[in-house]
């Protein structure tokens, strides 16, 4: 529960992702990092992780996501939890579910400060996970991975992609992330960068109906459903609240690529999100909070009346603004209509 004044999104994120390595052992379908077995040249050094944690407590209360990649797969990732955890910062990871996430390397990651875990579940199923997954296996990985976490005292989260494939079984996912105790559920609607593809991405009624059901879902589940890259939903939930279908929502954050969210890629790009991979520095010869507060794309993003068409004109504009990310991916143009906002198309329609 959010208490007391609103965060100031223009002065500080509420979370930082850091993609630490783009090495994974797997090659997932939809990978926003394209993945490889190796580390890409350029990765930050030690040295260089340290003094950006340094530099991103400067932003005081945030959370520092430590990603990839497979972060499990960064030498120092231990050292750099800790410095993190040392300077104030909350600190979640996201490991791929391989073998190196041992009850043993968990333990020493909840020493170093490490509270909260996440981990991909993409399917209902073994079938529907491992398809998205390419690797046979991966979802009682998952799955082990999530239980020693939870034995270990973290906190969970389960994060899904949600693409034409499973789209069908979100309420089974759903209830699958709560019944394994986490108390986060993410569903990331699939942004057709790095290996995803267009053809796999809902179109604009597809991603109305799977936010309607969110929304439904919100009520019936023990945990709390997170919606990544479709910032529609906060227009959907409240003219759902307008039906009488669910409660009215609390006053949202308007947290959007760039806004609330920053990105910091394996060799120290600062970007949007990772979905939006448009640099507007680089941590080794600037600061990412200054960056993040004055660089003028950042502000731009920050700035609803640099929208474009449908969404510059939209009653939801401040809340929503479309997802950024998706926009570009589709256009080229970051401050573009979002193509795939069902609200957006009855808006042309009428014109």
């Amino acid at each position: 529960m959010r208490s007391g004044a609103p965060p100031d999104l223009d002065r500080r994120p509420l979370v930082v992702a850091w993609e630490v390595t783009r090495a994974c052992a797997y090659r997932c379908l939809h990978c926003r990092a394209d993945a490889q077995p190796r580390p890409a040249p350029g990765e930050l050094t030690a040295e260089e992780g340290l003094a950006l944690i340094d530099d991103l407590a400067r932003f005081g209360e945030t959370t520092l996501v430590l990603t990839g990649g497979d972060p499990m797969l960064r030498p120092d990732l231990i050292d750099l939890a800790a410095r993190a955890s040392d300077r104030g910062l909350s600190v979640a990871i996201t490991p791929s579910a391989t073998g190196r996430a041992t009850a043993e390397r968990l333990a020493a990651l909840y020493e170093a400060g490490v509270r909260t875990l996440a981990i991909s579940v993409d399917g209902a199923s073994a079938a529907s996970h491992d398809a998205m997954r390419g690797v046979a296996g991966s979802y009682a990985r998952s799955l082990k991975i999530l239980e020693r976490a939870r034995d270990q005292g973290f906190a969970l989260q389960v994060n899904s992609t949600i693409t034409r494939h499973n789209v069908h079984e979100i309420p089974e996912m759903g209830a699958q992330a709560a019944s394994v105790g986490a108390s986060v559920w993410s569903a990331f609607f699939l942004v057709p960068t790095g290996r995803g593809r267009t053809d796999d991405m809902l179109d604009a009624e597809g991603h109305e109906d799977a936010l309607r059901t969110l929304v439904g879902l919100r009520a019936e589940l023990p945990l709390h459903i997170k919606v990544t890259a479709a910032p529609a939903v906060r227009r959907v939930e409240e003219q759902m609240a307008w039906e009488g279908v669910v409660p009215a929502p609390r006053p949202p954050l308007p947290v959007n690529d760039g806004r609330g969210f920053m990105f910091i890629s394996h060799d120290g790009r600062i970007c949007p999100s990772g979905f939006l991979p448009l640099p507007a520095g680089d941590v080794r010869t600037a600061s990412a909070v200054d960056v993040y507060r004055d660089a003028p794309l950042f502000r731009a993003l920050r700035e609803p009346s640099r929208l474009d068409g449908p969404c510059g004109e939209c009653h939801w504009r401040d809340v929503c603004g479309g997802s950024r990310a998706r926009a570009f991916a589709l256009t080229g143009n970051p401050y573009a209509s979002e193509p795939t906002c069902a609200h957006r198309t009855k808006m042309e329609a009428t014109c």
